[in-house]
């Protein structure tokens, strides 16, 4: 897999690398084409323009109007989650970057599909992936104010900000006849 926010060789214990590789694959495959063409335009126009996909952290106020979803921490700080797989953890190239050594290093994603759709997964995670106080084991779907417990730190998920966007389109031909 050429994804690098989903590469295993962090993991240096052979089942818990096994278990991530397992999540990685259900994560990729929830992906539909349209979901998964949109990532890949939106990772491919941030590396022409040489930068990274981290979400930095940003004022609620200074969220973009277009963001149809966002994670909200305990200090009102918000995360802009894009359509695609959006990885949350404590490396510095994760999607959404938490600094606390108690998150794994690839902690969890979340995918937002093309029609604004999102789940969350967690990706073998020492600690485990709560939502509202459950831990998850598997794809999770997402409603506006779920509560996602990444050891001590609590995100609020956040629906829409402002009218939701339409959802990107992918071209398709017409069927041959």
């Amino acid at each position: 897999m050429s994804e690098p926010r989903l590469q295993s060789i962090i993991l240096s214990d052979a089942e818990r690398r096994e278990l991530f590789r397992r999540a990685r694959e259900a994560l990729v495959q929830a992906c539909g084409d349209q979901t998964i063409a949109a990532d890949s335009r939106l990772l491919a126009s941030l590396q022409a323009e040489g930068e990274q996909a981290i979400t930095l952290a940003v004022n609620h106020q200074d969220l973009p109007r277009n963001c149809p979803c966002y994670l909200l921490d305990e200090t009102q700080q918000s995360y802009p989650l894009h359509v695609g797989i959006n990885t949350i953890g404590r490396l510095m190239d994760n999607d959404v970057v938490l600094r606390d050594e108690c998150i794994s290093r690839r902690h969890c994603a979340i995918v937002v599909h093309h029609d604004w759709r999102c789940e969350i997964y967690d990706t073998a995670s020492k600690n485990g992936t709560f939502v509202n106080d459950q831990r998850i084991s598997g794809p999770t779907p997402l409603r506006p104010g779920d509560r996602i417990t990444l050891c001590n730190r609590t995100l609020t998920f956040c629906g829409v900000v402002g009218s939701v966007p339409t959802p990107p389109t992918i071209p398709t031909a017409e069927p041959l006849q």
